[in-house]
């Protein structure tokens, strides 16, 4: 699937976040906590119901309307979180990304929600990231995995785990409404990154827990990889 839309006029800009259970809400709430402060922006949080959705900390998120009832979007943002590799199986889930696909400006993904667009057809061909302990199996879906920050393929963008989101974020307020917009929303929120270890990449970390992560995540993944990008390219 291609997405090549022209430019959209940022007053007014419709920004809709998929919440699904097991979701990491910082996927989710930090682009939204930089998102919401684009000028004319509304935002909607969209899932299968109204029912509080329960993330993977244990904080349940309120959506404000439903997968079936969501008007079309400028921006579709797909967050991450154990519970992507369940709604990449979840048809209702799969085919409303593939929708808004249609007319969106911009979809993109945090961390492992790649993995839902790629169970939508959307990275077939395309440069992508995700979470570092998940990125090789980008591939399984046509993909061709990228370890880097925010990966920008078209349409298409994919930040790289759960953090990365608010990168993302910042840079799609750039292009929405500006460097100076995006610059003012970054000192809004104070976001001046010194964490106190240098432990938060897969290439400076121990190797040890590097390896030890990386089979984790892959064993909790089971084969639904594997039957989602089955579905996908056949």
């Amino acid at each position: 699937m291609t997405l090549d839309h022209p430019e959209r006029d940022p007053d007014g800009v419709r920004i809709a976040f998929l919440l699904f259970p097991g979701l990491t809400q910082l996927d989710l709430t930090g682009p939204a906590q930089v998102l919401t402060r684009v000028p004319g922006a509304r935002v909607e949080y969209v899932a299968a119901t109204l029912d509080p959705v329960q993330s993977d900390c244990g904080l349940a998120l309120v959506p404000t309307v439903t997968i079936a009832e969501a008007a079309p979007a400028d921006v579709l943002v797909v967050p991450g979180g154990e519970g992507a590799f369940d709604a990449m199986l979840d048809g209702a889930v799969v085919g409303f990304v593939r929708r808004q696909a249609e007319s969106a400006t911009w979809v993109t993904s945090v961390c492992t929600g790649a993995f839902v667009l790629g169970a939508a057809g959307l990275l077939a061909g395309k440069r992508a990231t995700t979470h570092w302990a998940s990125t090789p199996m980008l591939a399984a879906f046509g993909a061709t995995p990228v370890d880097e920050r925010i990966v920008t393929d078209g349409a298409v963008v994919t930040a790289a785990g759960v953090s990365a989101g608010i990168d993302m974020a910042l840079w799609l307020a750039a292009e929405l409404a500006g460097r100076p917009a995006a610059e003012r929303i970054q000192l809004q929120i104070e976001y001046d990154p010194q964490p106190p270890f240098d432990a938060g990449s897969a290439t400076r970390a121990d190797a040890r827990v590097v390896a030890d992560a990386r089979a984790a995540a892959e064993d909790s993944r089971g084969d639904r990889v594997a039957r989602a990008a089955a579905a996908v390219i056949g």
